[in-house]
């Protein structure tokens, strides 16, 4: 049944994720949210196209679309009972996905009330414990906890910076919303969430290493970061908080070390993981299509047999 395929393609989609980090955090970037965003738009195309055939054993659907016959043969309790099971799969996850993004608006609504009154780029909150991150908005700000600025010193704070300037000019906090809403849609895209961020702190502490012009001052400035951190909840920073001293740092700063052309020949294995996750989002698209134009084909049969009676 070609519905069955976007709603288990997801779940294999989520072992490709985590390998496909190991390619250039831009590539990773773009891979990993645009295939989210897809298969969870087949998965819930599939629960709607689901609801259709069993529906019309309904008379007043039946009416509705002057149909004769119904589009599924078999016993009208399967067919209802199929019909059922979707629509309430449908309606669960819609109501996650309204509950995600007004969560998601409720916390920057209430982070945004940090920046409100300053008029700079950065944003001092007077607290001990070291944090900082990028808060979205127009304009964005940084802010930093004046624990964060006493741990570094004042090339690892431009470092620091420069990193979270790059969440901000990327607008990265878009892509994480679009995964973790993509995650309420089908539960096997969870797995997507954290390569995400990981792939998307790369992607800062590139920019970071460009800015600045030295990988190595990069990756003590990250390392000497996230250790501070560590001792410290962050318990203030929202949800949707991008920050320098979140994810698998040691892995971060490997890859800052590694030279360029190591870690493009150390990420070729892994292409065959981005090869998979596109193979699941083609399949996932085409079937769906093809179950839609199935269901266009029954509906015209069905008319046309109500014409001949």
């Amino acid at each position: 049944m070609w519905l069955s395929l976007p709603l288990l393609l997801p779940f294999l989609a989520g072992p490709a994720c985590r390998a496909v980090t190991s390619l250039p955090p831009q590539q990773a970037v773009r891979l990993l949210a645009g295939s989210a965003a897809g298969l969870a738009a087949g998965s819930t195309a599939a629960l709607a196209l689901l609801i259709v055939p069993g529906a019309t054993h309904l008379r007043p659907v039946a009416a509705l679309g002057d149909l004769l016959t119904p589009l599924t043969s078999g016993p009208p309790g399967t067919a209802i009972a199929i019909t059922v099971v979707a629509g309430l799969l449908l309606a669960v996850r819609g109501a996650l996905l309204l509950h995600g993004a007004y969560r998601w608006w409720r916390q920057l609504r209430q982070a945004r009330v940090l920046a409100a009154g300053s008029r700079s780029e950065l944003v001092v909150l007077q607290e001990e414990h070291p944090d900082a991150y990028a808060l979205p908005g127009r304009p964005g700000r940084i802010v930093i906890t004046s624990g964060m600025l006493r741990a570094l010193s004042a090339e690892e704070r431009e470092v620091l910076l420069a990193h979270e300037r790059a969440h901000l000019k990327g607008r990265h906090h878009l892509l994480v919303a679009m995964v973790e809403l993509a995650a309420h849609c089908h539960p096997g895209l969870r797995a997507v969430r954290e390569p995400l961020r990981y792939a998307l702190e790369r992607c800062a502490d590139e920019s970071a290493a460009r800015a600045v012009g030295d990988r190595r001052l990069t990756a003590r400035a990250i390392a000497r970061a996230a250790l501070a951190a560590g001792t410290s909840p962050d318990w203030r920073r929202p949800g949707f908080a991008l920050a320098a001293t979140t994810g698998p740092v040691p892995r971060r700063v490997t890859a800052l070390l590694d030279a360029p052309a190591r870690a493009r020949t150390r990420s070729a294995p892994h292409r065959l993981a981005a090869v998979t996750l596109l193979a699941c989002l083609v399949l996932s698209a085409g079937a769906s299509l093809q179950a839609a134009d199935d269901l266009h084909s029954g509906i015209e049969i069905a008319q046309g047999e109500t014409g001949e009676e």
